[in-house]
Protein backbone atom coordinates (compact mmCIF):
# COMPACT_ATOMS: atom_id res chain seq x y z
CA UNK A 1 0.00 0.00 0.00
CA UNK A 2 2.92 2.96 0.65
CA UNK A 3 3.63 2.01 -3.39
CA UNK A 4 -0.08 2.12 -3.94
CA UNK A 5 -1.60 5.15 -2.50
CA UNK A 6 0.83 7.98 -3.90
CA UNK A 7 0.43 6.38 -7.51
CA UNK A 8 -3.12 6.32 -6.64
CA UNK A 9 -2.76 10.30 -5.84
CA UNK A 10 -0.59 10.78 -9.19
CA UNK A 11 -3.13 9.59 -11.27
CA UNK A 12 -6.06 11.26 -9.93
CA UNK A 13 -7.89 8.18 -8.82
CA UNK A 14 -11.12 8.43 -6.47
CA UNK A 15 -12.19 4.89 -5.60
CA UNK A 16 -11.08 3.02 -2.76
CA UNK A 17 -8.23 0.54 -2.97
CA UNK A 18 -7.57 -2.24 -0.46
CA UNK A 19 -6.17 -5.59 0.12
CA UNK A 20 -7.28 -8.12 2.43
CA UNK A 21 -4.10 -10.27 1.82
CA UNK A 22 -4.38 -13.99 4.44
CA UNK A 23 -1.73 -15.88 1.89
CA UNK A 24 1.04 -13.91 -0.11
CA UNK A 25 0.15 -16.22 -2.71
CA UNK A 26 -3.13 -14.42 -3.26
CA UNK A 27 -1.42 -10.88 -4.30
CA UNK A 28 0.18 -13.15 -7.38
CA UNK A 29 -2.19 -13.34 -10.47
CA UNK A 30 -2.95 -16.89 -11.65
CA UNK A 31 -0.15 -17.88 -13.61
CA UNK A 32 1.13 -14.19 -14.46
CA UNK A 33 3.05 -13.49 -12.31
CA UNK A 34 6.75 -15.60 -12.16
CA UNK A 35 8.70 -15.52 -8.81
CA UNK A 36 12.47 -15.10 -8.95
CA UNK A 37 13.04 -18.84 -8.94
CA UNK A 38 10.49 -19.74 -11.68
CA UNK A 39 12.41 -16.62 -13.98
CA UNK A 40 15.69 -18.22 -13.20
CA UNK A 41 14.33 -21.67 -15.02
CA UNK A 42 14.50 -19.88 -18.29
CA UNK A 43 10.91 -21.24 -18.80
CA UNK A 44 7.54 -20.31 -17.28
CA UNK A 45 4.12 -21.84 -17.16
CA UNK A 46 2.00 -19.47 -18.87
CA UNK A 47 -1.09 -19.10 -21.51
CA UNK A 48 -1.06 -23.26 -21.10
CA UNK A 49 2.48 -23.48 -22.39
CA UNK A 50 5.72 -24.03 -20.88
CA UNK A 51 7.42 -20.71 -22.42
CA UNK A 52 10.44 -18.29 -22.74
CA UNK A 53 9.15 -14.51 -20.90
CA UNK A 54 10.90 -11.83 -20.49
CA UNK A 55 9.36 -10.52 -17.10
CA UNK A 56 7.70 -11.36 -14.14
CA UNK A 57 4.75 -10.33 -15.05
CA UNK A 58 2.58 -11.30 -17.82
CA UNK A 59 -0.99 -10.23 -19.21
CA UNK A 60 -3.68 -12.42 -17.39
CA UNK A 61 -7.25 -12.36 -16.63
CA UNK A 62 -8.69 -15.34 -13.52
CA UNK A 63 -12.30 -16.01 -12.14
CA UNK A 64 -12.89 -16.78 -8.94
CA UNK A 65 -16.19 -18.29 -7.05
CA UNK A 66 -16.52 -18.61 -3.48
CA UNK A 67 -18.97 -21.34 -2.90
CA UNK A 68 -21.16 -20.65 0.54
CA UNK A 69 -18.97 -23.80 2.06
CA UNK A 70 -15.47 -21.40 1.81
CA UNK A 71 -14.71 -23.50 -1.31
CA UNK A 72 -12.67 -21.64 -4.10
CA UNK A 73 -13.00 -22.65 -7.80
CA UNK A 74 -10.73 -21.17 -10.67
CA UNK A 75 -13.52 -20.63 -13.35
CA UNK A 76 -11.66 -18.88 -16.01
CA UNK A 77 -8.69 -17.40 -17.12
CA UNK A 78 -7.56 -15.75 -19.78
CA UNK A 79 -3.90 -14.60 -20.77
CA UNK A 80 -1.75 -12.42 -23.84
CA UNK A 81 -4.44 -11.37 -26.38
CA UNK A 82 -6.95 -12.88 -24.91
CA UNK A 83 -7.09 -10.26 -22.65
CA UNK A 84 -7.19 -7.57 -25.06
CA UNK A 85 -11.78 -7.26 -23.91
CA UNK A 86 -10.83 -5.85 -21.03
CA UNK A 87 -8.21 -3.09 -22.10
CA UNK A 88 -11.16 -0.43 -23.33
CA UNK A 89 -9.00 1.61 -25.37
CA UNK A 90 -8.58 -1.21 -27.86
CA UNK A 91 -12.17 -1.54 -27.91
CA UNK A 92 -12.83 1.96 -29.38
CA UNK A 93 -9.24 1.99 -31.74
CA UNK A 94 -10.82 -1.45 -32.92
CA UNK A 95 -14.06 0.77 -34.33
CA UNK A 96 -11.78 3.75 -36.04
CA UNK A 97 -10.92 3.83 -39.36
CA UNK A 98 -7.10 3.58 -39.01
CA UNK A 99 -7.75 1.30 -35.87
CA UNK A 100 -5.22 0.52 -33.77
CA UNK A 101 -2.96 2.07 -36.65
CA UNK A 102 0.08 -0.10 -35.20
CA UNK A 103 2.01 -0.18 -38.52
CA UNK A 104 4.45 2.71 -38.18
CA UNK A 105 5.06 2.00 -34.04
CA UNK A 106 8.42 0.41 -32.98
CA UNK A 107 6.26 -2.21 -31.47
CA UNK A 108 2.31 -2.62 -30.81
CA UNK A 109 2.35 -1.64 -26.95
CA UNK A 110 4.71 1.47 -27.57
CA UNK A 111 2.32 3.87 -27.16
CA UNK A 112 1.34 2.51 -23.34
CA UNK A 113 1.90 5.72 -21.23
CA UNK A 114 0.17 7.03 -17.94
CA UNK A 115 -1.40 10.03 -18.54
CA UNK A 116 0.34 11.88 -17.37
CA UNK A 117 3.72 10.51 -18.87
CA UNK A 118 2.72 11.97 -22.73
CA UNK A 119 5.07 14.72 -23.01
CA UNK A 120 7.97 13.50 -21.44
CA UNK A 121 8.09 10.71 -23.40
CA UNK A 122 8.25 7.49 -20.68
CA UNK A 123 6.59 4.44 -21.13
CA UNK A 124 4.87 2.98 -18.58
CA UNK A 125 7.09 -0.03 -17.42
CA UNK A 126 9.83 1.71 -15.82
CA UNK A 127 11.84 -1.85 -15.75
CA UNK A 128 10.86 -2.22 -19.63
CA UNK A 129 12.35 -6.03 -20.00
CA UNK A 130 10.50 -6.66 -23.46
CA UNK A 131 10.69 -3.36 -24.96
CA UNK A 132 13.18 -3.04 -28.08
CA UNK A 133 15.95 -0.88 -27.51
CA UNK A 134 15.42 1.32 -30.07
CA UNK A 135 11.29 2.42 -28.48
CA UNK A 136 13.09 3.02 -25.05
CA UNK A 137 13.70 6.77 -24.80
CA UNK A 138 17.00 7.80 -23.69
CA UNK A 139 16.15 8.98 -19.91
Amino acid sequence: MSKIEPFKKRMGWRFCLGLVVRDRLQLRPHRASFTPGEMAKGKVEYNFDLVEFPSAEAPGISVFYKDKSGNLFHTYSAYARGTENVVNTYNYLDLVPKGRDEDALPFTMSWVRHHDRYADGYLADADKPYWPAEATPAR
